[in-house]
């Protein structure tokens, strides 16, 4: 099979299309025929190798998994015996290591089916960034109805998710983007939406329930200004993981209560409520480019810009 092989830490290019061997299953694996992948701020972390404390875990001097990538949508190819969920046929989205090639040898607790009014391009843009927003606004900031949200980074991969879930979910929505991604935004159902290009949110005089910061441009005590007394701050990844583990350390020891850091768990029951959003019209994936699998490179490259609307999709 075709697949992007990482060939050590670097730039991007360092993912090459290489020919690998399909992949096996076990007992209680899912053979999955990649049609779609998305690429996702933590694959360029990996690639990169950083923080450099990433390579305790992902491999000391080349990353420890080949093949990168996580987001998939495809088909089911063949199951192991021990499946019960998936059979030969059915089209699926989820999140797998290894995802940017022809195959994935996925595992059906990490997968759901596919959303039938999506295409595999849309599905493959649903699993990291959504869940995350899902988990951040539902778990983590007990959001609910009638509270003031507000998502910075809203035009990105977890923010054009977190508007929409956060509608869903009864609030009362505002949306930071730059000038060129107001008209999305509002498309997208945000109440109101901020111009950091010309306004500070942090220092306009309103409160927020929640905040949800997808990118973790600014510092906690801007944001910890911005919250009402009982509010809380979600940090959603984003693209600084060195902010995200100084504030997991801070929220656990210094008892900053209102601050709460997380990194998302993709799994099939969340897969299936993302599902059942796609299905009721609340959410719908946005995606910004599209790559073939040969120019996988490209599509991380460009996500490293930082200005990407929604989401990087590698057709496969």
């Amino acid at each position: 099979m075709k697949a992007i092989v990482s060939e050590g830490y670097g730039p991007p290019d360092r993912w090459q299309l290489r020919e690998r061997d399909e992949p096996e299953i076990g007992d209680d694996g899912v053979l999955v025929r990649v049609r779609a992948a998305s690429v996702n701020p933590y694959d360029w972390h990996l690639m990169r190798g950083r923080p450099y404390v990433l390579r305790l875990s992902e491999g000391l001097r080349r990353p420890k998994k080949e093949v990168p990538g996580i987001d998939l949508a495809g088909r089911v190819e063949a199951v192991g015996k021990d499946v019960t969920r998936f059979a030969p046929g059915d089209e699926v989205f989820g999140g797998r290591a290894g995802a940017l090639a022809e195959y994935v040898a996925g595992i059906e607790e990490k997968l759901a089916p596919k959303p039938p009014t999506l295409s595999f391009e849309q599905a493959a843009a649903l699993p990291i960034a959504g869940v995350t927003a899902l988990q951040g606004l539902r778990d983590k900031a007990s959001l609910q109805p009638g509270q003031q949200v507000l998502i910075n980074g809203a035009a990105g991969g977890v923010g054009t998710f977190a508007v929409q879930i956060a509608k869903a979910l009864g609030a009362d929505v505002t949306g930071v983007c730059s000038t060129r991604n107001l008209d999305l935004v509002t498309s997208i159902g945000a109440d109101r939406v901020v111009d950091y290009t010309r306004e500070d949110f942090t220092r306009n005089g309103r409160r927020y329930d929640v905040i949800l910061d997808a990118v973790g441009n600014r510092s906690l005590s801007d944001l910890r200004r911005a919250i009402t007394p009982d509010g809380a701050v979600v940090l959603a990844g984003g693209d600084s993981l060195p902010r995200l583990l100084a504030a997991f350390l801070l929220s656990r020891f210094a008892g900053r209560r209102w601050l709460r850091p997380f990194v998302a768990n993709v799994n099939g029951e969340d897969l299936l409520v993302l599902k059942e959003l796609v299905d009721a019209g609340h959410v719908t994936p946005v995606i910004d480019r599209t790559y073939p699998l040969s120019e996988a490179a490209e599509a991380i490259r460009y996500l490293e810009t930082r200005h990407a609307r929604g989401k990087v999709v590698v057709t496969v």
